[in-house]
C-alpha cells in the first residue's frame, strides 16, 4: 500500500488527482447502474399491470394481511398469494433479471455481493410492491442464497439433481432447520441428534422457527453426530424428505407479522441415506455460517432500503400537509428526528457498500465483523424510520391504508432473527477486545471461502 502511494506521490499534480480518484470512488459501476434502469422498466412494462389486475393490489393495500393469510389453514399463505408470487418469479426469469446473483453457467450474470446489496436497497426503498415482498424475501432479484449453497457444497450428485429446480422455481426446495424450541442463540447446543446405523443415519429432534417448511420437499436438518455440546464441528447437515416416514408438523408458529410460514417439526426415528448429507460430515456450521453470512448483508441492504422509503415518503407528506395553514415541514420537531435519521442512512450505506465490496474481493467471512454492524444497526433503523414515518403522518400513519405498520412489524423481526442484534454486537466486541483471535465465525476453517 505505501508502495502505491509513494508511485501517486511522484506523478504532476493533475494526474495524481486522476489516479486517487481512480482508485477511490464511491459511484456505483455503469453497468450496475444500467441495470437498475432495467428493472424499473421491466417494473413499470411487466410487474405494475400484474399488480394491478384482478385484484392483485388487495394483497398490498390496507387489505393485505387478510388477503395474504389462509386464517382456517394454521395462518399459512394462501394459494393466491404464492401463485402471484410465482407468476411474478417466472416473468422476471423470463426478462433475464431474476437469476442476476447467479453464476452465469446457470443462466446468472455472476452478481456481485455489492451489486446485491445495491439492487435490494434500490426495490425496497419503492416500498410495498410485488415487485419486492420482504415478508417472505420474495424480489424479481432473486435471493436465492439455497442455490448458492448448492453449488458451493453440494456434491456433483447433488449438484445434478437439485440446481436445476433450485434456480427455476422447480418441485425441490429445501428449507433451514438450525433452531430449537431450547437452543437459539447457542445453536451449538443442540440436541437433535443423527447415529450411523450402518450406511443410513437415524435422525432424532426437534426443530422450531422452520421458515418455509410448508411448501418445500426437504428440511436442511442440522444434527449433532460427534462432538460436545458447544463444539464447531460435529454438526452436520442432512437432506431429509419431508415425506420421510418420521418427519411431522407439529405447529405453524402465529407472529407480529402474518401470514406465517414458521413451522415446528419433530424428527423420530428417521432414517436418511449417506448420500443426504450436505457440506462433509461433522462441518455443518460453516454451512449455517455461510447462510447467515450471505444473507445477513443483503438483508442490511433491504432494511436500508425500507428505512429510507419511510423517510423519503414522511418528507414528502411532511410538505404537502398544512395544519393552522402551515406546512409541517417547516417545524424543526418535523426536520430534526429525520434529519438524524437521514445521515444515519447515508453513514449506513456507505458501511454496507464498503463491506460488501471487501466481501467480493477477500471473500464472505473476511469482514464478518463488518456484516454484523451492517445487520443489526440496519435492522434497528428500519424500526426506527418506520415508527418516525407513523408519527409524521399521524392518524394515517397509524393505520393500514399506509404501509408503516406493515413495514414495522416485518422488519422487526429481523432484529431477532439469523442472529439477534446481541449476538451481531457481541461479534463485534470479539474483535474490539481481542476475545475472539479467529477472524472468520465459529465453525468455518478459511475467510478465503470462494465467492459463490
Amino acid at each position: 500500500f505505501l508502495q502505491k502511494v509513494q508511485k501517486i506521490e511522484c506523478l504532476p499534480a493533475q494526474q495524481k488527482l486522476k489516479e486517487y480518484f481512480n482508485r477511490m470512488n464511491f459511484e456505483i459501476s455503469e453497468e450496475l447502474a444500467a441495470f437498475l434502469v432495467r428493472l424499473d422498466k421491466f417494473i413499470e412494462a411487466k410487474i405494475k399491470p400484474l399488480e394491478n389486475s384482478n385484484d392483485n393490489i388487495r394483497f398490498f393495500d390496507h387489505r393485505r394481511e387478510d388477503s395474504r393469510t389462509d386464517w382456517h389453514r394454521q395462518g399459512l399463505p394462501n394459494k393466491e398469494w404464492e401463485d402471484l408470487l410465482r407468476q411474478a418469479k417466472i416473468l422476471a426469469d423470463e426478462e433475464g433479471v431474476y437469476r442476476y446473483p447467479f453464476p452465469k453457467k446457470y443462466g446468472g450474470m455472476d452478481g456481485t455481493n455489492l451489486g446485491m446489496a445495491v439492487i435490494r436497497e434500490h426495490l425496497a426503498r419503492k416500498g410495498l410492491g410485488l415487485h419486492n415482498d420482504l415478508q417472505n424475501e420474495h424480489s424479481i432479484v432473486g435471493n436465492n442464497v439455497g442455490l448458492l449453497l448448492m453449488l458451493e457444497y453440494g456434491t456433483e450428485a447433488q449438484k445434478a439433481e437439485w440446481v436445476e429446480s433450485l434456480g427455476s422455481e422447480g418441485n425441490l426446495s429445501f428449507a433451514f432447520g438450525i433452531t430449537e424450541p431450547d437452543h437459539g442463540s447457542d445453536a451449538t447446543y443442540m440436541e437433535t441428534t443423527a447415529v450411523r446405523d450402518g450406511s443410513d443415519w437415524i435422525i432424532n429432534g426437534e426443530k422450531t422457527w422452520n421458515t418455509g417448511i410448508h411448501s418445500c420437499s426437504h428440511d436442511m436438518v442440522m444434527a449433532r453426530t460427534s462432538g460436545k455440546a458447544g463444539e464447531a464441528d460435529g454438526i452436520t447437515a442432512f437432506m431429509v424428505p419431508m415425506q420421510a416416514k418420521g418427519v411431522k408438523v407439529e405447529e405453524y408458529l402465529w407472529t407480529f407479522n402474518m401470514p406465517t410460514d414458521h413451522g415446528r417439526v419433530s424428527f423420530t426415528n428417521v432414517r436418511v441415506p449417506e448420500e443426504s448429507i450436505f457440506g462433509g460430515e461433522g462441518r455443518g456450521l460453516q454451512v449455517v455460517q455461510h447462510f447467515f453470512n450471505e444473507n445477513r448483508i443483503r438483508q442490511a441492504a433491504s432494511s436500508l432500503g425500507a428505512a429510507q422509503y419511510c423517510i423519503d415518503e414522511s418528507i414528502k407528506y411532511a410538505k404537502s400537509r398544512k395544519p393552522f395553514g402551515k406546512a409541517l415541514s417547516t417545524h424543526q420537531g418535523i426536520q430534526f428526528p429525520l434529519v438524524e435519521l437521514q445521515t444515519q442512512c447515508e453513514m449506513l450505506r456507505a458501511l454496507v457498500h464498503k463491506t460488501a465490496w471487501y466481501m467480493d474481493k477477500d471473500g464472505p467471512f473476511s469482514v464478518s465483523d463488518k456484516v454484523s454492524m451492517c445487520n443489526y444497526w440496519s435492522n434497528r433503523l428500519c424500526c426506527e424510520a418506520a415508527d418516525r414515518a407513523m408519527q409524521v403522518h399521524g392518524g394515517l400513519g397509524y393505520s393500514r391504508h399506509k404501509p408503516f405498520e406493515h413495514i414495522y412489524r416485518h422488519h422487526r423481526r429481523y432484529r431477532i432473527t439469523e442472529g439477534a442484534e446481541e449476538i451481531q454486537m457481541r461479534r463485534v466486541a470479539g474483535y474490539m477486545f481481542g476475545y475472539m483471535k479467529q477472524k472468520a465465525p465459529k465453525g468455518v476453517s478459511s475467510t478465503k471461502q470462494s465467492k459463490i
